[in-house]
């Protein structure tokens, strides 16, 4: 595999995706070609409903492309069964919803360690990791606090340290500010931005937020289905 090849951390070839309404299908993504490489940080743009969380969905794994490919380090991702699919998202995906989406009877870092854990790392070594990431987000006097204990910034925080836990090759972010008031949102993503230099990380980004978008390295628009590079 060439450097360059190597450098790419998630590509997509002609990525199409439509949803069956009734006897029609109703294109929702038409021949989106995207390339993502080691470290970059990108911003995909658009209006609700243009199928931005759907594209971030088909890039995760997490929904089937009615056509395309996908290929993460090289894996071209819906070639393979289900098991692998699962085993090579969890080793190199993190992903930031607009909610939380902690466990709410678990501890903060209790939640941290879960994608270890299903890494089968030991729980010591788990628990471990998940104090010291909690710690970088600025969370590690909070680590026994459950979610309902937290602030909402700081529930985000800590949805983030769960994201990149693990070290992921890339994190796919879908609108992770949208439901914190506007100083709560900007430090969330001053510190996504922070761990992406850091780690050297990879970070896509959806938001409605052109001031956020402008600080990424690279901004895409979805309009109408088709993705289409944007000046920054």
């Amino acid at each position: 595999m060439s450097e360059a090849m190597n450098a790419l951390v998630l590509e997509c070839k002609a990525l199409a995706r439509a949803y069956q309404l009734g006897p029609q299908q109703v294109p929702v993504l038409s021949d989106v070609n995207l390339q993502v490489a080691r470290g970059e940080s990108l911003a995909i743009v658009g209006a609700s409903g243009s199928g931005k969380s759907t594209l971030l969905h088909l890039l995760g794994g997490l929904d089937q492309p009615t056509a395309g490919q996908i290929f993460i380090q090289g894996q071209e991702l819906n070639a393979l069964g289900e098991r692998k699919r699962g085993f090579l998202r969890n080793r190199t995906l993190g992903f930031v919803y607009q909610f939380h989406h902690l466990l709410p009877e678990f501890t903060a870092q209790e939640n941290v360690a879960m994608p270890l854990l299903l890494r089968r790392e030991k729980p010591e070594k788990a628990q471990a990791l998940a104090a010291d990431m909690l710690d970088k987000v600025g969370l590690g006097q909070r680590l026994k606090h459950k979610p309902a204990e937290l602030s909402g910034g700081e529930r985000q925080r800590a949805a983030i340290a769960r994201a990149l836990v693990t070290h992921p090759a890339c994190v796919l972010a879908d609108e992770p500010t949208g439901n914190l008031d506007r100083q709560t949102a900007d430090r969330v993503f001053d510190l996504l931005l922070e761990l992406n230099r850091q780690s050297g990380t990879s970070l896509i980004v959806v938001t409605h937020d052109p001031n956020l978008a402008t600080r990424m390295d690279n901004i895409w628009q979805l309009e109408d289905g088709v993705l289409r590079a944007a000046s920054n």
